[in-house]
């Protein structure tokens, strides 16, 4: 057991989930990251946390970490339901077995984390933070990625109706809406001139943002600084869905 409040992160092995590491352990947390990719030990180690492999699309799988990390470290305080995928495709052919796959870990997974962090918050009596990670494509759709979009404005959704019924308990649940980030991702965006241009040219800022300006934002939903928010998607996009059009 520890003295630091426990923050668990799904997704955590790179990128933006290890960036949301990074600042959580900065606030004090200790965090417990959970990835499919064997390479999550190192980096929680990196960060003075522990790391826990773990496919969260499998429901018992992701309850016995739960169980797990009560047992040997202590109640979730704060969760970051960060793991996704996008699995693009054409439209009129996409494989519905893509489709389930997306919506299972963006969304079903996120729905059962959420679930069970609450409950291990309300025996502990932890007035907890649960923040989602969503998208601008909750609210702009792409048609190569129709399943990610559906699951994202589903976990928009998810969020207001969690924050609800979690708000009595004193847990506030929010969601985060990252537009063009710097991770492995858009790491074929960033190769090609011709597409980052694109990207750039619905971006007022002007730039990509970086994994960190996330993890920065995830952690005030976790802080008391954000005490009165609840049922909230943070936009963190440049500027780009307020941007009507480009010339």
């Amino acid at each position: 057991m520890t003295d630091h409040p426990i923050a668990m992160i799904t997704g955590g092995a790179q990128g933006i989930g290890l960036a949301c590491g990074r600042a959580l352990a900065a606030d004090g947390y200790r965090v417990m990251l959970v990835d499919l990719k064997d390479s999550v030990t190192d980096a929680a180690q990196e960060i003075g946390g522990r790391g826990f492999i773990c496919d969260v699309a499998d429901t018992d799988a992701l309850l016995a970490i739960f169980d797990r990390i009560e047992a040997e470290e202590g109640p979730v305080a704060a969760l970051v339901n960060n793991a996704g995928i996008a699995r693009p495709g054409d439209f009129l052919s996409y494989d519905l077995a893509d489709f389930d796959a997306v919506i299972g870990l963006n969304l079903r997974s996120v729905f059962a984390a959420t679930q069970r962090a609450a409950k291990g918050m309300i025996a502990a009596g932890i007035k907890g933070a649960i923040v989602n990670m969503s998208s601008i494509n909750a609210v702009v759709a792409i048609p190569a990625i129709p399943a990610y979009c559906a699951s994202k404005g589903g976990v928009q959704q998810l969020t207001k109706a969690s924050s609800l019924a979690l708000a009595p308990h004193g847990i506030r649940v929010n969601a985060v809406g990252p537009g063009s980030i710097d991770t492995e991702m858009m790491a074929g965006v960033n190769a090609s001139p011709e597409a980052l241009a694109r990207v750039l040219s619905r971006t007022p800022i002007g730039r990509v943002g970086s994994a960190d300006e996330i993890g920065s934002v995830v952690a005030f939903l976790c802080s008391p600084k954000s005490s009165y928010v609840t049922g909230e998607t943070i936009y963190v996009d440049g500027g780009r869905l307020g941007l009507n059009y480009t010339v």
